[in-house]
């Protein structure tokens, strides 16, 4: 089971639900971006993906949690069904994005790790949020919960390749290049901090010369 079946099978009524909260968090991430740009302000956000967690993986999800893998099984045990990446310019853009979704009345946060003050031994870097959200199907309200990740590019760059290297265990010389890809993640982590001082840097001098 989860090899083939697909997500409507697999979720039933409740794929509309995991569908209606990306579908609203894309458009809080939306009016955002428009917000910025009407007050001539920088776009923080570079883009969004979004993913409803394959049949076949949160059936391996549950049983590791010891629960019959079945949808009923992920109300109040699973909060990551829903799933959104943004993706952010600069470090600093990650927690503006999420401390405007954390401000918003109907937004309810159950969970953060920031894994960019706190990097994962690997090296991965991002910032994590399990959102509540109420999704309205016809006259019933329901709450919903998300995964949101916000990292920047480099992170979602360097992300990608440590994926490949946690999941091809194939691949000869793995602990080496892991070791390898955390040299790579301090490294991109210092960049960024360069980064960031000379945008502001730059910032200054245009405001000095205004």
């Amino acid at each position: 089971m989860g090899e083939d079946i697909t997500e409507l099978e697999f979720y039933g009524d409740s794929l509309l639900l995991y569908d209606s909260v990306l579908i609203e968090l894309s458009s809080r991430i939306n009016i955002i971006r428009k917000a910025n740009i009407i007050h001539n302000e920088r776009d923080p956000i570079e883009n969004v993906k979004t993913r409803i967690k394959s049949p076949k993986s949160m059936i391996n999800k549950l049983k590791m949690k010891g629960l019959e893998p079945v949808a009923e099984s992920i109300r109040g045990n699973v909060t990551d069904a829903a799933g959104m990446r943004v993706i952010c310019t600069y470090i600093d853009d990650v927690y503006k994005v999420a401390s405007i979704l954390a401000s918003q009345k109907d937004i309810t946060v159950l969970e953060t790790k920031d894994y960019i003050k706190n990097p994962k031994p690997s090296g991965y870097r991002s910032y994590h949020m399990i959102v509540e959200l109420p999704i309205y199907i016809s006259d019933t309200c329901h709450r919903v919960c998300a995964e949101v990740q916000l990292r920047t590019l480099s992170m979602d760059f360097w992300a990608s390749l440590e994926h490949q290297i946690r999941y091809k265990h194939d691949i000869p010389s793995h602990k080496m290049i892991g070791a390898e890809l955390k040299r790579c993640a301090d490294e991109v982590a210092s960049v960024e901090m360069n980064f960031l001082t000379i945008r502001d840097m730059i910032n200054s001098i245009k405001n000095n010369q205004e």
